[in-house]
């Protein structure tokens, strides 16, 4: 079994532990993510979701107003920021307490959560790069706030989380570990550069790539920890588990704990997922049989 790294985030001036696994609940201001049950727009619905994520035992509220499943609509920026300011007014007003993550490609979407409702994570899907990791173009292409310019040395979202001073969440879209690490290992050196101290590894399950490659990097994920960064992993109820098992999003819960329990054998700092409960009871048990070895 590996041990999460012995390593602390500074998440808007409160030092978070992850060496002891986080559960990030998954709150998604979207009427068409991929799982119907996590899809919630009105204030009532946002706020009953975000006491539930804290109330069944979740550290981290991710908020997410851009569907990235296969086939979603295309959202502007301006919808995701409207969308994005009412959730996150929501989500302060009934737990203003919790570090908030914000679930964005956009830059300007990431400064508005931070500035404006003290939002300290940026989860940001892209890796950098809005047209390289999930297919979606950003609203101000042709030039615009998210976009990498040719022959940019540092790409906007990496500007930006340097300028806000905020942990970062580095996903990539790579389909083996060995590009995978030689992709992180060029982009951690870029957010380096730029004078950003935290920074979380997410794999990207469901990211370019295929059935296969989700499980052949699932199996060697320990391999991350050797980049000597804590790792972040989010396959909830995702179609590496339904494709899998011939069943629906909606049947994937066993799956997804299964999953779960695996990255946290692996050394997994984060999990982020739908059901709260589920994760944070199979962190505790794993947490409790690691102190018995």
């Amino acid at each position: 079994m590996n041990r999460p790294l012995d390593y602390t985030i500074n998440v808007c001036g409160k030092l978070i532990d992850l060496s002891h696994p986080k559960v990030m609940g998954i709150l998604n201001a979207t009427p068409d993510s991929f799982y119907a049950g996590s899809r919630k727009q009105t204030e009532a619905e946002i706020a009953d979701r975000a006491d539930r994520i804290v109330e069944e035992g979740g550290s981290i509220i991710d908020v997410g107003a851009y569907s990235t499943r296969s086939g979603a609509a295309e959202v502007t920026a301006e919808e995701e920021m409207t969308r994005m300011r009412m959730a996150l007014t929501v989500v302060r007003r009934c737990q203003p307490d919790v570090p908030l993550s914000v679930d964005t490609f956009r830059p300007e979407v990431a400064r508005m959560a931070v500035e404006e409702f003290g939002a300290g994570i940026v989860n940001d899907v892209s890796g950098g790069d809005v047209n390289g990791a999930f297919g979606g173009s950003d609203s101000t292409e042709n030039g615009g706030a998210g976009t990498r310019q040719e022959g940019e040395a540092y790409p906007p979202m990496f500007r930006m989380a340097a300028r806000l001073g905020v942990p970062y969440i580095l996903m990539s879209s790579q389909p083996s570990l060995r590009s995978m690490m030689m992709g992180f290992a060029k982009d951690v050196r870029l957010l380096r550069e730029l004078g950003v101290k935290d920074i979380i590894l997410d794999p990207g399950f469901g990211f370019g790539k295929t059935l296969q490659q989700n499980y052949a990097i699932l199996a060697g994920l320990e391999r991350l920890l050797e980049l000597e960064l804590p790792l972040l992993v989010g396959a909830s109820r995702k179609s590496m588990i339904f494709r899998l098992l011939g069943s629906t999003p909606d049947e994937s819960l066993n799956g997804t704990t299964v999953i779960n329990t695996i990255a946290l054998a692996k050394g997994a700092s984060i999990l982020r997922v739908h059901d709260v409960r589920a994760c944070a009871e199979a962190v505790r048990i794993m947490e409790e049989t690691a102190e018995n070895v």
